[in-house]
């Protein structure tokens, strides 16, 4: 059976990624929001063009009436982490959501096992049923998990593979190789320091969040009319931003909030 509507037979995929990106989404801003580290950093997701399905079920020896059935990356997401521990945390989120709202097909973990050309990434392939105005539907969607660097390599390698047609020239290849074991490096290094690297995310998180929530109240006084009161918190915070006191920050914004819980009735 030749698909004659590719726009129709895509839509349900379409649907399936943007579902799968407010999911992934949504872990990262719950952890954020409960003061909790995120192994997911962002999430992107892409239907794969008609003449690239094309292509690979030419490759696969794939009748266009099995290409729903065979080719498991019609719908692709991407979830990218700092580091290379936070992927396996991410595959643990996924298998238990396994039998929940979406079943594992299978895994494959291009990271201890590596392509020869030096690519890594870890994929689960699952199959996700989405509802259609025609009724329910099972499609299978990839799921890529990587870090920053991989995903840095990856697409580089992606586009040489277009610009050649898949036959990348030796000596390039061997170049990439060369690249993709530096990118691994960087990531193994960046492992070695990740608690300090969280640690220091972290400050800035708070520091972030108590500066705004400081310089809230004090517009909130401002607006009410207690501008006498505004100014002097104003002051103080000018102070302690120019010291780069945390704690003491903290401790203000702690005072402010107190005084200015009353107001907030008036907003």
């Amino acid at each position: 059976m030749k698909i004659t509507d590719w726009k129709k037979f895509l839509l349900p995929y379409e649907n399936a990624v943007e579902e799968l990106k407010v999911k992934f989404k949504s872990i990262r801003s719950e952890l954020l929001a409960l003061g909790e580290y995120s192994p997911i950093e962002f999430v992107t997701g892409r239907i794969k063009k008609v003449s690239s399905i094309l292509e690979k079920a030419k490759k696969l020896e794939v009748n266009e009436d099995e290409i729903d059935e065979k080719i498991e990356d019609i719908a692709g997401i991407r979830i990218m982490c700092q580091f290379v521990e936070d992927i396996y945390t991410v595959v643990d989120y996924i298998r238990e959501r396994d039998g929940r709202d979406m079943d594992i097909f299978y895994e494959k973990d291009y990271i201890n096992n590596y392509k020869e050309s030096g690519y890594r990434s870890y994929h689960v392939v699952i199959k996700y049923p989405i509802q259609t105005a025609m009724g329910p539907k099972v499609i299978l969607a990839e799921i890529q998990i990587r870090t920053l660097a991989m995903n840095f390599w990856g697409t580089i390698e992606h586009s040489l593979k277009y610009k050649y047609k898949h036959n990348i020239p030796q000596h390039i290849n061997e170049r990439l190789k060369k690249a993709a074991d530096a990118a691994f490096q960087l990531d193994q290094e960046m492992s070695e320091i990740r608690h300090e690297i969280r640690n220091a995310q972290k400050m800035f998180e708070v520091k972030s969040n108590v500066v705004s929530s400081l310089l809230n109240n004090i517009q909130l006084l401002y607006s009410v009319g207690r501008t006498n009161e505004a100014n002097e918190f104003h002051h103080q915070f000018n102070v302690l931003w120019e010291k780069g006191d945390v704690n003491a920050l903290k401790k203000l914004s702690q005072e402010i909030s107190r005084y200015s819980d009353k107001y907030h009735v008036f907003e």
